[in-house]
């Protein structure tokens, strides 16, 4: 391997996160090897979720995962930037203010929409290709409804309550399914009859959803038809203009919103680079913003703000992703062209990260000289959601519709999410989807995102504390911290409490208040007898190692005092309660709770939802703690950060 090798990755989408991740894995002991990847934006966005933001179902964070909290603890250095062209020659990514040397090239440029050079429609739509547009249809829908509230007029009205979306294929159908929800939402909001609210799904072919089998083609039109969507099939659009969708047949639908998912190309860098194309856009005065190719309608740029971009197209590759024109220049995700069995590599998620594995293991390949492999598919399904209750699947050849596609769905997703950023990629998944949802939009409603006010548990919190404290003083004053008169590393048989041991402990056990056994301070156990495993583990271990049964019963007899404590304070209450549940399972365990262990439990299960942020001292140390431990290196490592990872300055 030569002294130092620059490999630079453009783009942070599925594809360029992918053979990050993967380079980092092969070379993260290796200080000669440089990882760059360079995005536009500082988080990686979740493409396929965007239709939920648009929706209103979740917050634009929930489809973004910082850079920060996907490559902390790695090699790979992440930059913000734009690339403005590439110096094939000279192995040099030039931007505005920067440029950027490279011995490896990884293009994941990604792709932008594909407006078929209609007259009309680019000026005219809505496109949900980035967060900045899925944001701007979440505006403006709820922007309709409010026009719509206080318009006199019924023709203006209906325009506004019109909504029509254009491709029938996964994004178009999701986008509907969002609308009708929101729907249900805004209609109360803003005293709408919701018979005044119109979704159209325009589809030039005769069926949606073309590449799923006919029966869950069948399903979801049956579905989005019965929630009120009008499926117009066989409908090419031929133009549109302000207000105005213009279909094949002189047909007019006329409305204010009007979002686009029928088709995707190269994306605007493609048409700045000389390299091979392996098909291109229809068009080649395609409108751009400072944000790349998007629909303009409901943007504001300034005028040097918007330029027309030449052909766009995706690049040609050969088997092992390389460029056919430069071989250290490799292409990734939906900006590569590959056709197997005469097919066009689809542009779907899968594509892009096995692309990714292809083109970093050829990488590795080739500065280890080894033979390359070349790029293989290996597609395992597609999943669609129709709203946040129905959806419908087709996975490993089984076709699933209803709750358990979307249960698929949301596992795929958990799975990816896991391997990105681990597991605070997936708890934020899980609050985001579950936890914090609004008005009942997920797949089991708002079970999972009803709140209880921290200041009704407040209460609970210090009544559960006070028990357990005045329990732990309880055994200190009947000895259970005293080992004797040989000390603690030589306690005496006396002075052991635990139950289950040898007879001559079990009689001084019984013989004594503080024992808590069958004749002691709780009552009716809830166990006739200990378990098995805590009998073996009494009789082979504590009355065996008389030391081990001391330490044992005195760790318990303080751990109820700390928890005790912890909880009237409000400090640490989640550690507290995590420990008090596991004090109230070895009691029942060892055959000592009682029936009121059981509210115990309950009691501790509510505390672990932050019940010291309310009047509690967690209210302060909890914001500290985590900001600590934020910034330690080990939690960069392992992903286990709260939130974001911190910068230690």
């Amino acid at each position: 391997m030569q002294d130092k090798v620059r490999i630079a990755i453009m783009g942070g989408g599925y594809a360029g996160v992918e053979a990050a991740k993967r380079l980092n894995k092969r070379f993260k002991r290796k200080e000669n090897v440089e990882i760059t990847l360079i995005d536009r934006n500082p988080y990686h966005t979740l493409m396929t979720e965007l239709h939920e933001v648009a929706g209103s179902r979740t917050e634009p964070e929930a489809v973004q995962v910082s850079f920060k909290k996907i490559f902390s603890g790695t090699k790979v250095r992440v930059v913000c930037d734009e690339i403005q062209s590439v110096e094939f020659e000279n192995n040099k990514l030039v931007s505005r203010t920067s440029a950027y040397p490279y011995d490896y090239l990884i293009i994941g440029a990604g792709a932008e929409p594909e407006f078929f050079d209609i007259p009309g429609v680019q000026q005219n739509c809505f496109t949900c290709w980035s967060l900045e547009d899925a944001i701007r249809i979440r505006t403006h829908v709820e922007e309709m409804f409010r026009a719509a509230a206080k318009e006199p007029s019924p023709e203006r009205r209906r325009r506004l309550l019109t909504f029509a979306v254009a491709g029938g294929s996964f994004t178009g159908v999701e986008i509907c399914g969002e609308l009708l929800e929101r729907k249900d939402v805004l209609c109360p909001k803003y005293h709408i009859n919701e018979r005044e609210v119109r979704v159209v799904l325009i589809e030039m072919m005769d069926d949606i959803l073309p590449s799923l089998p006919k029966q869950l083609r069948e399903k979801s039109a049956r579905f989005l038809q019965k929630r009120g969507t009008d499926l117009m099939l066989n409908a090419p659009i031929t133009s549109a203009e302000p207000g105005k969708v213009i279909i094949a047949n002189d047909q007019v639908i006329e409305t204010e919103t009007f979002i686009w998912t029928a088709g995707v190309t190269g994306s605007e860098f493609t048409s700045k680079v000389e390299l091979t194309k392996g098909n291109c856009s229809r068009g080649t005065a395609t409108e751009a913003s400072v944000e790349g190719v998007h629909g303009m309608k409901g943007c504001h740029f300034e005028e040097d703000e918007r330029y027309i971009v030449g052909e766009r197209g995706r690049i040609q590759v050969n088997e092992f992703m390389q460029s056919v024109d430069v071989p250290n220049v490799y292409l990734v995700g939906d900006v590569m062209f590959h056709t197997i069995n005469d097919r066009a590599a689809p542009q779907i998620v899968e594509t892009a990260i096995q692309s990714a594995e292809t083109a970093a293991e050829n990488i590795v390949c080739e500065l280890e000289k080894k033979e390359r492999k070349p790029f293989k598919p290996a597609y395992h399904g597609q999943m669609v959601s129709l709203g946040s209750k129905y959806g419908v699947a087709y996975v490993m050849n089984i076709a699933m519709s209803g709750f358990m596609a979307l249960a698929m769905k949301h596992l795929i997703n958990l799975h990816y999410l896991f391997g990105v950023a681990g597991v605070n990629a997936v708890w934020t998944y899980l609050q985001e989807q579950f936890f914090q949802i609004k008005d009942g939009r997920s797949l089991v409603g708002s079970h999972l995102s009803a709140k209880v006010p921290t200041y009704w548990a407040v209460p609970l919190r210090i009544w559960v504390g006070f028990k357990w404290l005045t329990e732990g003083q309880y055994k200190v004053s009947t000895g259970w911290l005293n080992p004797g008169p040989d000390g603690i590393f030589r306690p005496s048989p006396n002075n052991i409490f635990l139950p289950g041991l040898t007879d001559e402990i079990s009689a001084a056990t019984s013989a004594t208040p503080g024992g808590m056994g069958k004749t002691g301070y709780w009552q009716q156990s809830i166990l006739s007898d200990p378990l098995a495993i805590y009998e073996w583990f009494a009789q082979t271990i504590l009355s065996m190692h008389p030391i081990i049964a001391y330490s044992a019963q005195a760790g318990a007899v303080i751990a109820q005092i700390f928890i005790g404590i912890a909880l009237i304070t409000g400090t640490f209450t989640f550690l507290a309660a995590a420990a008090s549940l596991v004090m109230c399972v070895f009691f029942i365990v060892a055959g000592w709770g009682n029936v009121e262990l059981w509210w115990y439990m309950s009691a501790a299960i509510v505390m672990l939802g932050g019940a010291g942020r309310g009047f509690g001292g967690d209210h302060w140390v909890m914001p500290w703690a985590k900001n600590w431990w934020n910034r330690r290196s080990i939690a960069h490592k392992t992903y286990l950060y709260s939130g974001e990872p911190r910068i230690n300055n």
